[in-house]
């Protein structure tokens, strides 16, 4: 079987990090054993190594050496021939894929719609949720051209932004939990519970969510979850709590969970995110309208 491109970024990265742990965690956003595993099959393929690992180091064989050129020169190849197809496919393209991860709501969607049918009426909008497995909500490959998501973003992932809401943190409680007959809720009598955490691959996200700046110990993790979805399910069974912003309150209402304000933390900013490369006029005319919106909203 031939190798991947997925398979030679993966190996370009490791060359140039000279550190599994720091390719998968800074440069990947995947867990460290499944790079391992790739680059061990690449070697298999190709019938040799390509790195001399120890407990402390890795260096490039002579054979990862000589193979790191053309790696990055195929790597580069296939993403101009990407940027060609896909500015001549722009031309005739009429469907804009909104990637999200926790509802919408806040009559983004109903404006922007609008908007774009009238200043770009050949122009529809298709919506696609991804899991939190994916931080940068599918814009890196190519699953979606735009997202509302949450901040923060894969640092140096080649994406641009701008924040359309910043909203308060609440705290998701099971019902009957010692703090959910609380008017507010402070972080300091939070910090201690265990948490729903996103997914290790969610990377500054996970960070976020669990609020790792502003803890003297590390994270208790209940459990982990993907969506928005299985996150309040935990909660609802007791495996721990998470936080949430304030407009999702009443985006997920349901009688086995309880919320309540947060004190102590910085609130948490939606975006609207996409590709820096990508300088279609319909993505210039969603972000604005999705600026537009919610500033109208507040106004």
């Amino acid at each position: 079987m031939e190798p991947h491109l997925r398979d030679l970024r993966y190996f370009v990265a490791v060359a140039e990090e000279l550190s599994f742990t720091r390719a998968a965690s800074e440069r990947l956003f995947i867990a460290q054993p499944t790079l391992s595993r790739q680059i061990r099959q690449l070697e298999t393929q190709l019938r040799t190594e390509l790195f001399d690992r120890d407990r402390r180091t890795v260096a490039l064989t002579p054979a990862g050496a000589a193979l790191l050129p053309l790696a990055r020169e195929l790597l580069e190849r296939w993403e101009q021939a990407r940027r060609l197809v896909g500015e001549a496919a722009s031309c005739c393209a009429t469907v804009l894929t909104v990637g999200f991860q926790t509802r919408i709501g806040r009559g983004l969607i109903p404006a922007v719609t609008a908007r774009l049918g009238a200043v770009l009426p050949q122009w529809r909008l298709s919506f696609r949720q991804v899991s939190w497995t994916d931080p940068a909500a599918g814009l890196l490959d190519g699953q979606t051209d735009v997202a509302i998501s949450w901040l923060p973003v894969p640092e140096h992932a080649g994406l641009s932004w701008k924040v359309v809401s910043t909203e308060p943190l609440w705290a998701a409680l099971p019902v009957g939990h010692r703090l959910s007959t609380s008017d507010t809720v402070s972080f300091a009598e939070l910090a201690g519970e265990p948490f729903v955490a996103l997914p290790v691959n969610a990377g500054l996200q996970r960070d976020f969510w669990l609020a790792n700046e502003y803890r003297d110990t590390p994270a208790r993790i209940g459990v982990e979850a993907a969506t928005a979805e299985e996150s309040f399910e935990a909660v609802a069974a007791g495996l721990g709590v998470s936080l949430l912003a304030a407009g999702n309150v009443e985006l997920y209402q349901r009688p086995d969970v309880v919320c309540r304000p947060v004190t102590g933390l910085p609130p948490a900013e939606l975006a609207v995110i996409w590709r820096s490369e990508d300088e279609r006029e319909a993505i210039r005319v969603f972000a604005e309208s999705c600026v537009r919106c919610l500033c109208d909203r507040a106004a």
